[in-house]
């Protein structure tokens, strides 16, 4: 029965969706868009509860109002503080206090900045880097079975690709008396290359996405079909 039920509801919010097809602003879309807000936010809203509240600022005081022994003062420490920067934090709401509330803020810029300069280092840069270097390794490259002059080219295109959107993304430009600042030609040349490697990635993306929502809507034709047919009998 539960499983009908599911069926139903999701036959009839795909339909609401698909109704964007037919009029790009209607009531049944948006009402559909509301719901899975309302959803994603009340599940967001009860994993904060669950696996952030408390267990990081709740669990560790527990032990505080027991018999028990064991005490974790380095979780109430951490907790203590958590709780005194959330305070701190909703002081942005008062125009006079709101001052106090940047000492957050700053630890939270702070730890985004190092989360994502150590995934741009480690996730990508150095994985890059050893990537070429095992392309220029011919030798290890035949053990593979891979020829040499195919590796060769591909770790040609790598590191130029790599060098030239690097000179893309290179602003700087020399003075020059009574005119614009502008590039040497060299480096220009290889913006330009660079260029075309950003959009051969950039279309590589857009094909992955676009695949994805095509799997998607194709997903979601084959749902509808198998529950009509199941529907009426078949």
């Amino acid at each position: 029965m539960t499983d009908i039920l599911l069926s139903i509801v999701g036959f009839i919010l795909t339909l609401m969706v698909l109704s964007y097809l037919v009029k790009d602003d209607n009531a049944l879309f948006h009402l559909a868009a509301y719901i899975f807000v309302g959803v994603s936010a009340g599940f967001v809203t009860l994993l904060i509860l669950t696996q952030v509240l408390w267990p990081q600022l709740t669990q560790p005081f527990i032990p505080l109002f027991s018999s028990s022994d064991q005490i974790d003062r380095i979780g109430v420490i951490w907790s203590l503080v958590t709780m005194l920067l959330g305070a701190l934090l909703l002081l942005k709401i008062s125009p006079r206090l709101s001052r106090f509330g940047m000492i957050p803020v700053a630890f939270l810029v702070g730890a985004g900045a190092a989360i994502i300069i150590g995934g741009a280092v480690f996730g990508t840069i150095l994985p890059q880097i050893q990537g070429a270097a095992d392309l220029m390794d011919l030798k290890a490259g035949a053990d593979r079975g891979v020829n040499p002059l195919i590796q060769m080219v591909d770790a040609v295109i790598l590191i130029g690709g790599t060098i030239c959107t690097l000179f893309y993304f290179y602003f700087g430009a020399k003075p020059r008396p009574n005119q614009p600042p502008q590039r040497s030609k060299v480096v220009e040349t290889l913006g330009t290359i660079g260029q075309i490697f950003v959009g051969i990635t950039l279309g590589a993306l857009f094909a992955g996405v676009f695949t994805a929502a095509l799997t998607a809507l194709v997903e979601r034709g084959a749902f509808i079909w198998n529950f009509i047919w199941q529907l009426i009998g078949g």
